[in-house]
């Protein structure tokens, strides 16, 4: 195993799986649309407003899901930025 994987699999223990971001945005989503089809039949203030917090829930799942994919394939932000770093120190010294 490469030097990635510990640091990978201490990433994961603290992430929660693609699997598991994707099952609560199919719950969610279903409980979206069964919302809407609430709202089409007449408007509602408190399901007008269980709609926009599902939508922004929603949201964040799928920023999640894809903080989540770009860890699984180019490892750690932090790890990625302070080898960058550490690179243009050298470069500018050589």
């Amino acid at each position: 195993m490469g030097r990635n994987s510990c640091e990978a699999a201490d990433v994961r223990m603290d992430m929660r799986t693609l699997k598991e971001i994707k099952q609560e945005i199919d719950v969610l989503s279903e409980r979206r649309i069964e919302v809407m089809r609430a709202l089409s039949e007449g408007y509602e203030a408190p399901l007008a407003s269980e709609h926009q917090e599902l939508e922004e829930h929603i949201a964040q799942l799928w920023e999640e899901q894809r903080n989540a994919r770009a860890m699984l394939r180019f490892g750690d932000r932090d790890v990625i930025i302070q080898k960058a770093r550490q690179e243009e120190r050298l470069s500018r010294a050589a």
